[in-house]
């Protein structure tokens, strides 16, 4: 018995959700200052809204990660026992999971990698905004004396737009990756958790079926238009030293399986040859 594929989007929404309002708090906070006369007691004060704002983020991603990258897991051994007929079931493979030495100490490996990609979102930010915040001080410092006066007429339109668009760019690019793509928070958060969730339940699975001594599994088949189209319902080796001529499922290119957002899982299997189309 073959599990459907699990979903995670509910629980991923809760945490994406989190990050637009913390996105859009920041930027209140942010359009309420007065940028035609900022002075020191202004941005520190605005400084230590957005910090507060962004602490109290950290916190409620790390929990959500501690809560939900253990249900993926936990998902990934059921799926195993079903996969496997252990148990015929749902409810009867649930009482079968017992989280092995490997997947709690997988589990712990992920829950610490993925808060800390997710501190990294909000340390950007953070680094960001203050930098922002200070220019367009600076600006409006240094606007104010080329006219000569104190005046809030000093500063023209395109200048003040100016400003403004710059503090609300620090906000919304959450990080820029490796290939210098710029991501707007709540979108990188939704495909961070959700690929580190489907690993954690990857993960567990393959070590749950080496630990009943299955050597095997099978990709799943969802239909895929990109190269994920190329290996959906083959086998694969579970371990490296397995026998047989199947690839091993840790050398797959990851620019065309198990990719960022990838939904494909392994399904254990004990006898390859019976896949059709496995090879």
């Amino acid at each position: 018995m073959i599990t459907p594929a699990p979903n995670y989007d509910r629980s991923i929404t809760r945490l994406t959700d989190a990050y637009k309002d913390a996105v859009h708090e920041i930027l209140r906070e942010l359009n309420a200052m007065d940028l035609t006369a900022l002075d020191r007691a202004m941005t520190t004060a605005a400084l230590a809204e957005v910090s507060r704002i962004l602490a109290a983020l950290n916190a409620e991603s790390a929990a959500w990660v501690a809560e939900n990258v253990p249900i993926a897991a936990r998902d990934g051994v059921v799926r195993t026992i079903l996969a496997l007929g252990v148990a015929d079931t749902l409810k009867d493979a649930q009482k079968l999971v017992r989280m092995t030495r490997t997947n709690s100490a997988m589990v712990a490996a992920v829950v610490a990698d993925t808060q800390a990609d997710l501190l990294a979102v909000t340390q950007n930010i953070d680094r960001r905004v203050k930098a922002a915040v200070r220019k367009a001080a600076a600006d409006s410092m240094r606007a104010n004396m080329a006219a000569g006066i104190n005046g809030w007429r000093a500063i023209n339109r395109d200048i003040l737009a100016g400003m403004r668009k710059t503090l609300g760019d620090s906000v919304n690019t959450g990080i820029i990756d490796a290939a210098g793509r710029r991501w707007k928070p709540e979108v990188y958060v939704d495909m961070l958790t959700r690929t580190k969730m489907m690993q954690a339940h990857m993960d567990a699975t393959i070590n749950e079926a080496l630990a009943r001594d299955v050597q095997y599994g099978v990709i799943s088949r969802h239909g895929a238009t990109d190269k994920c189209r190329l290996y959906e319902g083959k086998v694969v080796k579970l371990t490296p030293d397995a026998p047989g001529a199947y690839p091993y499922v840790g050398a797959l290119p990851r620019n065309e399986i198990f990719h960022p957002n990838c939904r494909h899982l392994v399904s254990p299997v004990r006898r390859p040859e019976t896949i059709e189309g496995g090879t």
